[in-house]
């Protein structure tokens, strides 16, 4: 097996693993990080997204040896019960979350888009939420959620 160098959450790693292992799968596995969550499979609904040198990208379809030498960052290094992120604030704040099973997808998304932009639109979060499936119909509020949190980083 071929071993496998990146950054993950801050912090080089490396994996020996087969190099078209899918990243969730080392993520959930070998890496033990279960933040990201297995959903369709096939990048379709945005469960298992991550951040890759400040992209959001599904971890689910993509292999390990695509990251090779990148920056991954995952909802465990998106911010921490003692110190949270400013999405994270926002959404426990506006209410934007019911079961769950999206969240971390729909947080990574917001911060890969927050990172390009500090003043989204709705609109513009909308698209950014595109690839996002969530059921439990809470969109209204992570909108709200998503520009709560840019205009607290925004602020001095």
């Amino acid at each position: 097996m071929p071993t496998i160098h990146f950054r993950l959450n801050g912090a080089e790693t490396e994996i020996d693993a087969d190099p078209d292992t899918p990243l969730l799968t080392a993520l959930r596995g070998p890496l033990g990080l279960t933040g990201s969550h297995f959903g369709c499979g096939a990048g379709e609904c945005g469960a298992c997204i991550v951040i890759v040198n400040d992209h959001a990208i599904n971890s689910c379809d993509t292999p390990l040896w695509s990251i090779a030498d990148k920056d991954i960052t995952t909802i465990e290094g998106l911010g921490s019960e003692q110190n949270p992120h400013a999405l994270q604030r926002a959404f426990i704040a506006e209410q934007a979350l019911q079961c769950g099973y999206c969240l971390s997808g729909i947080l990574m998304s917001a911060a890969a888009l927050l990172k390009r932009n500090s003043n989204p639109t709705s609109a513009e979060i909308k698209a950014a939420l595109d690839r996002n499936l969530c059921r439990c119909g809470s969109h209204n509020r992570m909108v709200r959620a998503i520009l709560r949190a840019a205009a607290e980083m925004r602020a001095p």
